[in-house]
């Protein structure tokens, strides 16, 4: 079960990565808030329909804890856009990851009790190696953070990795409700702040549509707290050519990212959050493959290093 666990943790951290890619694109036409908000109604719709087919017993405690992790997405999203916005990104971004990973591994270790053999803790020394050199953004010039970057950078990683215990402490009898109520709980915060923008255009004699516009950092974001860190900056290589993409995208970003909730979930359920946790932290790796793949971007020597170091941790973390 462990082999199958660390299996499904490495594809939901690419399909994860590529739903950070698909939500960058959207928001180079729509307000980031906008992305989120779209991803998390689309998912929601997904989810819904996939409840038939998985099943899942609606558990007051369950739905607490679906509802915790969908607010600490909430915070994850909020920290990313304002580190991002500090930068420098080549740290921060790094830094966001790892934390995300070592926060759940440590609670797993600890506090649940898991154990691991020698190879164990290896594959984990070797994801978060595997982590700083996958999320590390070239060509970046490399500056001191401040420490206000720095703790919005651990802050970040916290929540998202919060948002991993959160869901670990849910039954398998609950099946996909609790990742229902962290989509219920998305769309309802993300509508409070959208609405909130709408009073504040109309109050400065804009359109209610001027919301949708792009504004501060151009950021795609998903609601597990994840975002496209690397493509942030990229002006408008690979942007939508209409709004109506740019929409559509933002609900597939949703659809995408739900999937990769989905094999979070089971990897949680068939094995240990510690392990699941280091591999979910290499989602930057599905960003990398498909910009390389639809903007023809090329692979640094470092990335590449961390997709290779990936695989092996994924290959050590299996025989734990």
């Amino acid at each position: 079960m462990i082999m199958l666990s660390a299996a499904l943790a490495l594809i939901g951290a690419v399909v994860y990565g590529a739903a950070d890619f698909i939500g960058g694109l959207a928001a180079k036409r729509l307000r980031s808030i906008i992305v989120t908000a779209a991803s998390a109604a689309s998912g929601f719709v997904f989810l819904l329909l996939l409840l038939p087919l998985i099943g899942g017993r609606w558990i007051p405690s369950d739905l607490l804890w679906g509802a915790v992790a969908g607010a600490f997405g909430v915070v994850a999203i909020a920290l990313l856009y304002a580190c991002l916005a500090i930068g420098p990104m080549s740290i921060l971004s790094p830094l966001t990851a790892v934390v995300s990973a070592i926060a759940p591994m440590l609670w797993g270790l600890l506090i649940d009790g898991e154990t691991l053999s020698a190879t164990g803790y290896v594959g984990l020394a070797v994801a978060l190696v595997a982590v700083v050199l996958v999320g590390f953004i070239p060509g970046e010039k490399v500056v001191r953070p401040s420490a206000r970057g720095l703790v919005m950078a651990l802050g970040a990683g916290l929540a998202i990795g919060a948002f991993l215990i959160a869901l670990d402490q849910t039954s398998p009898d609950s099946g996909v409700v609790p990742l229902l109520m962290t989509r219920a709980t998305n769309m309802a915060i993300t509508s409070l702040i959208i609405i909130a923008l709408i009073a504040r255009a109309v109050r400065a004699g804009r359109h209610p549509g001027s919301i949708l516009d792009v504004s501060g950092v151009a950021i795609g974001a998903t609601p597990s707290g994840h975002a496209d860190l690397e493509h942030a900056t990229v002006g408008s290589v690979g942007a939508p050519s209409s709004l109506a993409r740019a929409w559509t995208l933002a609900f597939i970003c949703g659809v995408v990212d739900a999937a990769a909730n989905v094999l979070l979930l089971i990897a949680l359920r068939t094995g240990d959050l510690s392990i699941v946790s280091a591999l979910t932290a290499l989602y930057p790796a599905g960003t990398i493959i498909l910009a390389a793949i639809v903007l023809r971007e090329r692979v640094g020597a470092i990335q590449w290093a961390g997709l290779v170091l990936a695989l092996v941790a994924g290959g050590l973390l299996a025989l734990a």
